[in-house]
């Protein structure tokens, strides 16, 4: 069922989630950045899933196959308001992603457009919404490109692993293209799979560290299974199991990425 949506009173707080590379629980700090967002501080929040893969939509109950995604509405076709769904969170909806995403600035005019990067931007400005969270592709394509362009801040997600850590190296290079033309504030890097007894640690935060300077966020994400268990329910981790770690790392990793935006 679409959201109905009040008159924007200030500009969302517009956050984009990437990573360069899979299995960095990337959309799922989104989710959970999102619902402890309107759960814990009362906000307002907008999910948008801009991965054509759709996990985020099929976490949250959703089939994309039934749904339509942001591509008709960056097509001219419909209306931002007609893709918003309510999801079974109080004042969290979601615009759902679909296969149509994954090649949409080839098709219709966007193909045309060489500004076609800028759509998204311009489409979120009418948006009435405390925070718009986008969880973008694992990969550095048009759709993380035009996130990150619409966006006030990105949060980086990685693992303590080689290959994850030697992505971000080329993920900050992209970054830096883009914030040369556009004003991007990075809150972060957000680690998850954190096992604080890991031999290899100190060499990983070291990496981070020489690749985003200061941006290593204080507060890790620890293994849970109990996120996975909470995905097949469709609901956060703070709803299926408030106590456990994973949960508690959730919500202190929100009151530290808050810090951040107010410093900013």
């Amino acid at each position: 069922m679409p959201s109905h949506q009040a008159i924007a009173t200030k500009d969302p707080e517009i956050i984009t989630v990437s990573s360069f590379k899979g299995g960095t629980a990337k959309t799922s700090t989104a989710l959970h950045l999102a619902s402890a967002l309107t759960k814990f501080h009362k906000k307002k929040v907008l999910l948008i899933d801009f991965d054509a893969q759709a996990n985020l939509t099929t976490g949250l109950g959703f089939d994309p196959d039934s749904q339509d995604s942001l591509a008709p509405v960056l097509q001219g076709e419909k209306a931002l308001e007609e893709v918003i769904l309510r999801t079974q969170m109080r004042n969290l909806d979601l615009i759902p992603a679909d296969s149509w995403l994954e090649r949409v600035e080839l098709s219709g005019n966007l193909a045309s457009d060489r500004y076609s990067h800028e759509r998204l931007k311009q489409t979120l400005k009418t948006t009435a919404y405390d925070f718009i969270i986008i969880d973008t592709p694992p990969s550095l394509c048009w759709l993380t490109e035009s996130a990150l362009i619409a966006s006030k801040h990105s949060l980086v997600c990685a693992t303590p692993e080689f290959y994850s850590v030697k992505g971000l190296q080329r993920l900050s290079l992209f970054m830096q293209n883009i914030s040369k033309r556009h004003s991007l504030n990075i809150l972060g890097v957000a680690l998850s799979f954190w096992n604080k007894r890991g031999k290899s640690n100190d060499a990983f935060l070291g990496l981070i560290e020489s690749t985003f300077p200061g941006k290593a966020l204080k507060q890790k994400v620890r293994r849970d299974i109990q996120v996975s268990e909470a995905s097949i329910h469709g609901k956060p981790i703070f709803d299926i199991a408030p106590k456990s770690r994973a949960s508690e790392d959730y919500i202190k990793l929100t009151k530290e990425i808050l810090k951040r935006i107010k410093q900013k």
